[in-house]
């Protein structure tokens, strides 16, 4: 991927209690992009240099992964929310489109409710309100896989010491990609994860991030969603089944839905051109 023509600036900020890692691409409009569980910006790298030929396009690192801080959970999307106003406040952002995927999806479903006004346009991808009964599944599954399990009252307990990351990556794909693309790309996307390594990583802060999930509860709050909503999911998205994406366009008013066909949980790696021109399109229609 040629990135020549993007000069990103790249530093850490104090946001109340933790160091946030950000990078800026291009200039306009300003486009903040939140990316999901266990995973730091880099993930967007199929959409940084499209989306920086048209807007001032803002990638960051959640708490608890990457190159910002990793305290121990549990965490809220709540605070993760209040770090990403914390960002847009340190740059000077008043008003930004928000594009959320997966557990980033969530953020920016509490960064829009809690803060209307710093919302200009909004696009939910893979995500889903709150968890359901096929999430919670898919939750104790995980769980099990890392040794861990979930008690009666909902509380997970696991051995943090016992896990090897790159083996919970190698669990996540086949739950994030379709069979297929693993099959000719598992040397990118271990590549990838792998990546996100090299600055450090903390399972007791990626269960952190795995509390925050489980709480998160959004429903009979969407309708207070005025910005323009985009909801944006594959019809083949295993972790967080796209029914949850007919919710949200159900209850956020005048939500419009697109469901990419074939799509993946990790369409915006998997499938990125078809991912880049939905949501570039979205952004640069007037009006709804």
């Amino acid at each position: 991927m040629d990135l020549s023509g993007y000069e990103a600036r790249m530093p850490t900020v104090r946001i109340g209690s933790i160091d946030v890692f950000y990078e800026e691409h291009g200039t306009g409009d300003p486009l903040l992009l939140i990316m999901g569980f266990a995973t730091d910006s880099t993930a967007w790298l199929l959409q940084t240099p499209e989306f920086a030929k048209h807007y001032r396009t803002v990638v960051f690192d959640n708490r608890g992964v990457g190159r910002s801080s990793k305290p121990a959970g549990p965490y809220t999307i709540h605070e993760m929310a209040d770090d990403a106003l914390g960002l847009l406040d340190h740059l000077g952002i008043r008003r930004t489109h928000v594009l959320g995927l997966s557990m980033g999806g969530m953020i920016a479903q509490e960064l829009t409710l809690r803060h209307p006004e710093r919302v200009q346009k909004l696009v939910l991808a893979a995500t889903y309100p709150e968890p359901d009964a096929d999430v919670e599944r898919t939750r104790q599954f995980t769980l099990g896989k890392m040794g861990g399990t979930v008690t009666a009252e909902g509380a997970m307990q696991i051995d943090l010491k016992a896990i090897d990351p790159l083996l919970l990556f190698q669990h996540l794909l086949p739950l994030v990609f379709n069979p297929e693309f693993i099959a000719t790309q598992l040397p990118r996307l271990m590549q990838l994860f792998g990546g996100a390594l090299q600055y450090g990583f903390s399972m007791e802060a990626i269960v952190g991030q795995m509390e925050a999930l489980v709480g998160h509860k959004a429903t009979d709050r969407l309708h207070r969603i005025t910005a323009p909503t985009l909801v944006l999911t594959g019809d083949a998205d295993r972790l967080i089944p796209p029914a949850n994406s007919d919710i949200l366009a159900r209850h956020i008013p005048g939500a419009t839905l697109v469901k990419i066909p074939g799509g993946s949980h990790g369409f915006n790696i998997e499938q990125p051109e078809l991912f880049n021109r939905t949501v570039l399109e979205f952004l640069a229609a007037s009006g709804r």
